[in-house]
């Protein structure tokens, strides 16, 4: 059984940082494609950034390039999102989402979507940036 379990949200000023964690088990496939989307009260999902394990190649979404960081602890089986000069508009539950990474060879695709085609999902963790 695949799990995703998220943590590290919480609640920062603008300006802040906030590093997210996401422990996938159970995804035995040897490259992944583990992703981070957000989604705001009213609006749609959208990507954040994502990570190719095998070949540690890394996207971003436009919104985020240069203020988050993604990366990947394989000894952990851990992937991390380093979120810094937080504004108001991060606000929004962060979800982590995993696949097989041949299931999504586009990964400027997986960015600037919505990850309605990923299989596996984690529960969400809050982020709040107050101004």
């Amino acid at each position: 059984q695949v799990q995703l379990v998220e943590s590290g949200g919480g609640s920062v000023q603008s300006g802040g940082s906030l590093e997210l964690s996401c422990v996938i088990s159970g995804l035995t496939v040897p490259h992944k494609c583990i992703s981070w989307f957000r989604q705001a009260p009213g609006k749609e999902r959208r990507g954040v950034a994502a990570i190719y394990t095998g070949t540690n190649t890394t996207y971003y979404s436009a919104s985020v390039k240069a203020r988050f960081t993604i990366s990947q602890d394989n000894a952990q089986n851990t992937v991390y999102l380093q979120m810094s000069a937080l504004q108001p508009e991060d606000t929004a539950m962060y979800y982590c989402a995993a696949d097989p990474a041949w299931l999504h060879p586009d990964g400027t695709a997986v960015v600037d979507g919505t990850g309605r085609d990923f299989h596996y999902w984690g529960q969400g963790t809050q982020v709040t940036v107050s101004s």
